[in-house]
């Protein structure tokens, strides 16, 4: 029951927390946009990786006559979001 009642309380500090959080300004919105773009990069550049070992792998234990192991696509290098123009008031 103390459990119960714990996990309730701390979800409801947890949602007025999360409630009084004011929005990002705009630099700390490009910095955040910029961190998920190279996250997003990182997980391309990850899923090349895998697949370039995965084809290791097929072609070491190939059996003849089947066919071989798809190319893997190479991420273009990376290129940082393009900052929003200002907006004037």
């Amino acid at each position: 029951m103390k459990k119960i009642i714990a996990f309730t309380f701390c979800t409801f500090a947890s949602v007025a927390a999360f409630a009084a959080i004011p929005p990002l300004s705009p630099e700390a919105q490009e910095i955040a946009n910029l961190a998920k773009a190279k996250a997003a990069y990182g997980d391309k550049v990850g899923a090349y990786q895998l697949c370039q070992s995965q084809n290791r792998v097929a072609d070491r234990f190939k059996v003849a006559g089947t066919p071989a192991p798809a190319a893997c696509v190479a991420p273009p290098p990376f290129v940082p979001p393009v900052a929003a123009a200002p907006v004037a008031k």
